[in-house]
């Protein structure tokens, strides 16, 4: 039996070069460009889902529910919680325990709980700009205030400034969401500044959110530690939201994991979730969360392989085409953090040139709370021959600019 699954892995057909035509599916990324960027023909690299199929077994496990032909309202099987406690183990060396769990349709939603769940109006979150754009109005739209930590540009990669952050921090500093690895800028954090900015958390007080959902697309050379996974402190003063939907192309499925370890944060996160209507779990979604994690691991090599990839090829590109433009060093994620300050286009005019004369649609830096023009998020998760063509839309724009 071993050697026939070892064969069919073999003859399994990982094919990340195929174009996949997502027009007229109702996907955002491509269906709702002319919303999104108010101009037509363009070739959308920007919301971070993929453009690859996810795996076989995940695409005949949702197959098969819908065969069923009954789709009332569902649970969560042991199966289902077996699969993410062993998947944890594996890939990220953190022993968690099942009463830990709790659902959520997405890390967002999640997120819009805590800080509810977790603060009151008036209350300071602390958040390390530039960061994932929905953090701020997860932390707004209850009337609390941002608290902003931003991230230092240190040659070719950001760093904490706990300095900054331990002058900042105030009696009404009562949070902070962290993001690891850090969306847009593709740092992996090391165990040493979680450590550290775990310290400084738990001396004032400060609760932890920590975003993982990217935590299985890490380069080689980089290692995904799980905060929570440092210290007994911290797992008692954490809440780490995790879910296959980056890994796996899952985030229409709605499904996501919360890690809850400390039984009073977990029923007070649960006891919210009922008052903002969460609903019973996506069917679909824990059926391709389970198979994901039991039979996809085969197929997330091969996808890292692929993303190194067009990593290579975009760096090799920029050195080639635009030389000012820098890719800032990613350790981890599909979203490449672009510094086009020195491309020659105005800084303060990038998001539109990029968008009118490139015809690309990537999203500016300002939207992360960046404080600086001449930034752009990239997603690179699609054939090689879509990232070459955007590319080559910008660098042509970039000449025609100079020439003109």
């Amino acid at each position: 039996m071993l050697q026939l699954s070892l064969l069919f892995k073999m003859m399994i057909n990982y094919d990340f070069d195929s174009v996949i035509e997502r027009r007229n599916t109702n996907s955002i990324k491509w269906d709702y460009t002319d919303k999104f960027f108010s101009v037509k023909d363009i070739l959308p690299m920007w919301v971070a889902d993929m453009d690859f199929k996810s795996p076989q077994p995940v695409i005949d496990a949702v197959s098969e529910v819908a065969h069923r032909g009954i789709f009332g309202y569902s649970g969560i099987p042991q199966s289902y919680c077996d699969s993410v406690i062993a998947w944890m183990k594996k890939r990220h060396d953190w022993e968690i325990r099942q009463e830990w769990l709790a659902y959520s349709p997405g890390v967002v939603p999640a997120l819009h709980v805590a800080v509810n769940a977790f603060t009151e109006p008036g209350d300071q979150v602390i958040l390390q700009t530039p960061v994932y754009y929905p953090f701020f109005h997860a932390v707004t739209c209850g009337n609390r205030e941002v608290l902003d930590n931003p991230l230092r540009l240190e040659g070719k990669q950001y760093v904490m400034d706990l300095e900054d952050l331990e002058r900042k921090i105030g009696p009404r500093t009562k949070m902070i969401i962290i993001c690891n690895p850090h969306n847009p800028i593709s740092r992996v954090w090391k165990e040493d500044e979680l450590r550290q900015l775990g310290e400084i958390c738990m001396k004032n007080g400060i609760m932890v959110i920590s975003d993982e959902i990217h935590q299985d697309i890490v380069y080689p050379g980089f290692k995904h530690v799980p905060f929570a996974s440092l210290s007994e402190q911290f797992v008692d003063n954490s809440i780490t939201c995790t879910a296959a939907s980056k890994t796996f192309n899952l985030p229409g499925l709605q499904t996501s994991n919360i890690i809850i370890p400390n039984p009073a944060l977990r029923s007070r996160f649960t006891e919210m979730s009922r008052t903002y209507g969460v609903p019973s779990p996506n069917m679909f979604g824990v059926a391709a969360t389970e198979a994901a994690y039991r039979r996809g691991e085969d197929w997330l090599k091969k996808l890292l392989e692929y993303l190194e990839g067009n990593i290579a090829f975009l760096s090799g590109f920029l050195s080639t085409n635009m030389p000012g433009v820098k890719l800032i060093q990613p350790h981890g994620t599909y979203l490449m953090w672009l510094d086009f300050r020195g491309c020659g286009v105005s800084p303060d005019r990038l998001a539109n040139f990029i968008r009118d004369d490139a015809r690309v649609g990537l999203e500016p830096g300002k939207i992360f709370g960046c404080k600086e023009d001449g930034f752009e998020r990239m997603n690179i998760a699609c054939p090689r021959s879509l990232l070459e063509e955007g590319l080559n839309r910008i660098a042509q724009a970039v000449r025609s600019q100079r020439a003109g």
